[in-house]
């Protein structure tokens, strides 16, 4: 009897052991088997082979040194309209540098910063760019120029800052767009972005400044697989450069990453989806360095299969 009910025990353990313990799930893996890239997956890599054409391409471009000139708006102006119209010219020495799309609809640009959003490129620099939509106060703009694949050029005279004021903006809205004759102009749009509601930091141009550029919106098949992250730098140093400061990165609530040196650097190894990017400027103990909340900004990209 004994052995008959040590033997109904032993089957009774085997049966649960069978059938009534889930299945653990392996470390990196989904519900459908496939691994997942977390944030511990990404690595610094070299620039994509498709970057490295598109530079040998181009010739000098890459070294030339562009100067961007506004003409406006005007240091300190103050507009009357929700709608803000920009006009830059691109001077200096070029070395070929073209500003415009090309047949693939990329090329040379620059990009265009309102307050701390999301900059918006403009390519068409010799007919204008507006930004619309903004709303009443004081505003900030910061401008570089970029190459086609969105690298800032990172010589001092590439970047400009202004600040302007919009006051009563929104009683214009309802009026036709004219000329300076009081004719209205046609309805089609000219190259432009629809900007979200913000107001300016207090920020001061002088002082140590990083501006966020990228990553930015959705990343597709190949270009999901490497992303750029650039910014540019005001007024300060890095470590690496011989400076005394630092930029601290961190993706999808990682761990913070440094940057010593002011240079573009490549990830790969990113998860499909949603994926958070936080960029700031630290001093040499870590520090933030506040300057009107610009020195800390956090973006959400996605990557598409």
């Amino acid at each position: 009897m004994k052995t008959t009910k040590w033997l109904l025990v032993l089957i009774g353990i085997t049966l649960f052991a069978a059938c009534g313990t889930p299945k653990t799930k392996k470390i990196g893996e989904n519900k459908g088997g496939k691994k997942e890239l977390t944030e511990k997956q990404l690595k610094v890599t070299e620039r994509p082979d498709s970057i490295k054409e598109k530079m040998k391409a181009r010739g000098e471009q890459d070294q030339a040194q562009p100067e961007l000139i506004v003409e406006s708006p005007k240091e300190g102006e103050v507009i009357n309209n929700s709608t803000v119209k920009i006009k830059v010219k691109i001077g200096g020495d070029l070395k070929g540098l073209k500003m415009g799309k090309d047949k693939a609809g990329t090329g040379n640009h620059v990009h265009v910063i309102l307050d701390n959003q999301p900059y918006a490129a403009h390519y068409m620099w010799d007919k204008g760019f507006e930004l619309r939509n903004i709303t009443d106060g004081k505003h900030t703009l910061r401008m570089f120029a970029s190459r086609p694949w969105h690298e800032s050029y990172k010589n001092k005279k590439a970047f400009k800052t202004i600040k302007f004021t919009v006051k009563n903006g929104k009683a214009d809205e309802t009026k036709p767009t004219t000329d300076a004759k009081g004719k209205k102009l046609a309805d089609a749009k000219p190259e432009g972005a629809d900007v979200k509601e913000s107001k300016a930091g207090d920020v001061d141009f002088s002082k140590p400044l990083v501006t966020y550029s990228r990553p930015k919106g959705t990343y597709k098949g190949e270009n999901g697989k490497t992303i750029m992250i650039d910014f540019w730098l005001s007024n300060a140093k890095l470590i690496g450069d011989g400076g005394e400061f630092k930029i601290r990165y961190s993706v999808n609530g990682g761990e913070p990453k440094l940057i010593e040196k002011w240079a573009p650097i490549w990830l790969e190894g990113w998860k499909t989806g949603e994926n958070s990017i936080k960029l700031e400027l630290v001093d040499k103990d870590g520090n933030l360095v506040e300057n009107g909340g610009y020195n800390s900004t956090a973006r959400k990209i996605k990557v598409l299969e």
